[in-house]
């Protein structure tokens, strides 16, 4: 790719998210058309979880379907800045847009959020098909793109190390691009094509004497594979598939939801009675 391909595809998707005591990275991955309002366009950034953490709380509260008391989800907006540059090397503005936590994994440690925005975002990264995912070796050049330290995006240069990384069960695959606290939601690029193949997440540490070591030439970023399969658990099946809409995600996720309601339901009415004399 030459630079300004290098721009469209790796920096300028690149954006800094913001919550009320955190920040992090992410990338716009999805910025189209909506069908149901002219000249609106639904726009999707991808991060992980931990990033945006601090905006999610749970409470007790009265669940009146289920006739109890239940832990609640409240989900507070982030802010999403997205970048403008000028003859390719300078950020000329840095837009403040705010957003909704559309869904988020602890696990995959990945979360999509909704900039509650009808404009356009011109630059989307794309995400390497699932078709090529086993194509990528180690070796191929990469690009670690994110804003590190919470600094204006940047992208480091480096090289897939390690394909087999299991981290809580996860699997995660390791790259020499040099990254650091900030960098978290960010993206790791193909050089060759400008195609995103993981989610900036985690960082090696070692202890040394009363400090902490941080290796930046071993970070671990989430695997294509997962990032699919989260799409996929999340009903978020838009974001790769251009026959599907958000709305139609919207009716699946609610659907999915009450089934799963209705099962906690279930269980709690035919749960034995743990009192219950034994014979």
């Amino acid at each position: 790719m030459d630079i300004k391909e290098s721009h469209d595809k790796i920096l300028n998707p690149v954006v800094r998210i913001h919550t009320g005591k955190a920040g992090g990275s992410g990338t716009v991955i999805y910025s189209e058309p909506n069908p149901d309002k002219q000249d609106e366009y639904q726009t999707f950034i991808l991060t992980c979880q931990h990033v945006v953490d601090d905006a999610i709380t749970t409470k007790k509260g009265w669940d009146g379907l289920l006739k109890k008391e239940i832990e609640k989800e409240f989900l507070e907006r982030v802010a999403v800045e997205i970048f403008d540059y000028v003859y390719m090397s300078h950020v000329n503005s840095s837009n403040s847009h705010k957003a909704d936590i559309v869904a988020y994994d602890q696990y995959h440690d990945i979360a999509v959020l909704k900039l509650v925005s009808p404009k356009k975002v011109d630059y989307v990264a794309r995400l390497i098909p699932r078709d090529k995912i086993d194509g990528v070796k180690l070796f191929a050049p990469t690009w670690v793109s994110g804003c590190s330290l919470l600094h204006d995006p940047f992208a480091n240069a480096g090289f897939v190390t390690y394909l087999d990384e299991m981290i809580d069960n996860k699997l995660y695959w390791m790259g020499n691009g040099n990254s650091i606290f900030g960098n978290s939601g960010g993206a790791v690029f193909l050089a060759d094509t400008g195609e995103q193949i993981g989610i900036t997440a985690r960082i090696s540490s070692i202890q040394i004497g009363f400090g902490v070591d941080i290796m930046t030439w071993m970070g671990f970023f989430v695997a294509p594979q997962r990032i699919y399969e989260f799409f996929d658990e999340q009903e978020l099946k838009f974001l790769y598939d251009s026959t599907d809409t958000y709305a139609k995600a919207v009716e699946r996720r609610k659907k999915k939801a009450e089934k799963a309601l209705m099962s906690i339901k279930f269980d709690e009415e035919n749960k034995p009675d743990t009192d219950a004399e034994e014979h």
